[in-house]
């Protein structure tokens, strides 16, 4: 197997049908490389199954899927368990629609459901004390306190907080436009902490990172070019280990902190789902749990009835 300069080329499944799949996927489809190469690695898992039952992808029956899944297919997480599930149904509707199948062993099959569990949330008093923890005096600490508070201040991705351009900042009407999932474009409230922030890194470092440049960009690098995403993660981990919360949370907290806090303080979740920009309602239901969740903990620790004491009811009590 021939190697490239960045390491072992993913190898190409042998049969012939899983790699006319696969380049349906990279050159009419347009997928990325990483969603190539899952698919990829997911059907040569399922191609090796087949060869101990002396079958191929193109003709296995329903009989050799569902011992595919009942056995190897179907170790791992359920997530893990999903994405092969996905790869299959995708590679057998393939194949019905070219004509090299009439029927599709796949179509039957059960997407297993993904354990939803409730995401990290910082409170806002973390929150503070992790935005504390940045020192605002240089041009990268401008950045770095302006990026940081657009990222909660507004609830963006960072892949949003990326895209930014100077003028999607309206600092004196305290808005912000940014473009979401989907190329949708989307309009958020910016606080004054966020405003101040953007404010003072526009007048001052960001033009000292330009050097007399001009870049649409909003949030640069030490050399005047926009931020990459490696460049940000290591802006937010140096600031989570100043704050001793290293580990704790990621980019992505930050997001769910704000929609959080905000449904915590009254806001309606219609309200909530523009603002973050979900397309269904109901993804953004999911910090109503959050919020429920922590309320009743906060409950059960701080109300005097509902604290469990040693020996149980009392016989004097009664319910109502």
């Amino acid at each position: 197997m021939k190697e490239s300069a960045g390491g072992p080329r993913a190898r190409t499944p042998p049969d012939p049908a899983v790699a006319e799949f696969l380049d349906c996927l990279r050159y009419e489809r347009g997928m990325s490389a990483n969603t190539v190469a899952a698919y990829a690695g997911d059907l040569t898992r399922f191609t090796a199954f087949l060869k101990d039952r002396e079958a191929t992808p193109a003709a296995a029956s329903e009989d050799d899927v569902r011992a595919y899944f009942a056995g190897r297919g179907g170790d791992g997480a359920a997530a893990s368990v999903a994405r092969r599930t996905a790869s299959l149904r995708a590679f057998y509707a393939y194949l019905v629609r070219e004509g090299a199948r009439e029927d599709d062993p796949a179509a039957r099959l059960r997407t297993p459901k993904k354990p939803q569990g409730l995401p990290r949330v910082l409170s806002v008093e973390e929150v503070e004390a992790f935005l504390g923890q940045i020192v605002p005096t240089g041009p990268l600490g401008q950045r770095d306190l302006a990026a940081l508070e657009l990222l909660y201040g507004c609830g963006l991705r960072v892949s949003e907080l990326l895209s930014l351009r100077e003028g999607d900042v309206d600092i004196e009407g305290g808005l912000l436009r940014c473009i979401g999932k989907g190329d949708k474009e989307r309009v958020v409230p910016m606080g004054h902490a966020a405003g101040a922030a953007v404010e003072r890194y526009v007048r001052d470092g960001r033009r000292a990172l330009l050097r007399g440049r001009r870049r649409a960009e909003l949030i640069l690098n030490a050399r005047g070019a926009p931020l990459t995403r490696q460049g940000f993660d290591y802006v937010i981990r140096k600031v989570l280990a100043r704050a001793d919360m290293l580990g704790q949370a990621s980019a992505h907290t930050f997001r769910h902190s704000f929609a959080t806090h905000l449904l915590a303080a009254g806001a309606d979740l219609r309200s909530v789902q523009e603002m973050l920009g979900h397309a269904n309602v109901a993804t953004t239901q999911l910090y109503t749990h959050v919020t429920v969740e922590h309320l009743r903990e906060v409950f059960l620790e701080t109300h005097p009835r509902a604290r469990r004491r040693g020996g149980g009811r009392s016989g004097g009590e009664e319910e109502s």
